[in-house]
């Protein structure tokens, strides 16, 4: 099982790490591990998000997800979208960028830096809108209750989430925006592209999850009409088959999925920065982690570790919000990727460990249920 859901990332790992090592030696193949490793640590909450996801679509969408959706985040997210956002900021054209990044490695890399604002503001608000819409949800499974009790009666004042995500994001363009750090150590006032970032986030986040989740429901309206159509043509003796509805909803949330993991990626591709500069040796580490968070996503959903580990999903969207805190922050300090890796982390662990407290009180309660329940059958026989 673990040999063939990984299989292509171990062998993306290798094809990457031989490349490196032509490219630029032995310097390069460890650049590109540790590239690799970062990746990884910044994007577990990622994977168990989307697994949440994933496990609704059907195995040929796993499949999409594995195959078209890499090549999207690999050479999408980790080696056109730095080209583009430089071509963009510095108002040049792509072919100009991509010379530039490739001959001229410190000019782009300030560039980068530079738009830096206006990905963190974007991103930030994509993700705070998930952790927000996450946390509002009257859900049955609760983790931290004495939170999210009273926060999903909040949840039932309209567009909640939209506000409180627009307050953030005024906060952010008056205070962190306005005093934001420029290349060189200068300051310069970055509030209106914030302002313009974080509201493409939003309506990105809206018109995506808006769609994806109405497809959703149409899916599940669909397969509804459908079951109790074959229970009448099981009744009349007629076979009938099912409707193809799967595919609308299925390819709205493989949209979805994607611009999700391009909001995560902006931490990696930028933390990036602080180990290389060089393009491709950033595409070959960030895309061999990539990989490997595409796999665990799989992994997570074939073995259904969600179901079995209920507050997974819960400790995963926490990340996400602190992770947006943290991306709105860094639009004017920087913040080591060892904390925001490691925040993820301590949130991710500490609900998987809530989970198998869960599992084996669950499980003790039924042991002793079945134990009262035999004495009970002995004194009766008795």
């Amino acid at each position: 099982m673990v040999l063939k859901t990984f299989g292509w990332s171990f062998a993306v790992t290798a094809l990457g790490l031989v490349a490196a090592v032509f490219y630029g030696g032995w310097t390069a193949f460890g650049i590109v591990a540790i590239l690799s490793i970062l990746e990884i640590s910044l994007s577990f909450d990622n994977a168990v998000v989307n697994a949440g996801i994933l496990k609704k679509m059907n195995a040929f969408w796993q499949k999409i997800f594995l195959t078209i959706g890499i090549l999207i985040a690999v050479f999408g997210m980790r080696l056109v979208f730095p080209v583009v956002i430089v071509a963009v900021s510095a108002q040049m054209g792509p072919i100009e960028a991509v010379d530039l990044a490739l001959t001229d490695k410190d000019r782009y890399q300030e560039l980068v830096t530079d738009a830096h604002p206006s990905i963190a503001a974007f991103g930030g608000m994509f993700l705070l809108m998930i952790f927000l819409d996450f946390i509002f949800e009257d859900r049955d499974i609760k983790w931290l209750g004495w939170l999210e009790r009273p926060l999903a009666k909040l949840g039932k004042i309209d567009m909640l989430s939209v506000c409180i995500a627009l307050i953030v994001l005024l906060i952010s363009s008056m205070t962190f925006a306005a005093n934001a750090h420029q290349h060189g150590g200068t300051h310069v006032d970055k509030a209106e592209t914030v302002l313009l970032s974080g509201v493409a986030g939003l309506i990105t986040y809206m018109i995506v999850g808006g769609l994806s989740g109405y497809f959703e429901d149409k899916l599940e309206e669909e397969e509804e009409r459908e079951h109790e159509a074959e229970e009448e043509a099981a009744r009349a003796g007629k076979p009938r088959s099912a409707v193809a509805m799967a595919g609308k909803a299925a390819f709205f949330m493989f949209l979805y999925l994607e611009v999700l993991d391009a909001s995560f990626s902006f931490d990696g591709v930028i933390g990036a920065f602080a180990i290389t500069n060089d393009i491709i040796m950033m595409a070959l580490g960030l895309g061999i982690g990539a990989m490997y968070v595409r796999s665990l996503t799989v992994y997570l959903v074939r073995q259904g570790t969600l179901d079995e580990y209920v507050y997974l999903e819960h400790g995963a969207h926490y990340a996400i919000g602190a992770l947006a805190v943290i991306l709105m922050v860094t639009i004017q300090y920087q913040i080591s990727e060892l904390i925001t890796g490691g925040i993820g982390v301590v949130l991710i662990a500490a609900s998987f460990w809530s989970s198998v407290r869960r599992n084996r009180a669950l499980a003790a309660a039924e042991g002793k249920a079945v134990t009262s329940g035999e004495k009970t059958e002995v004194s009766s026989g008795v």
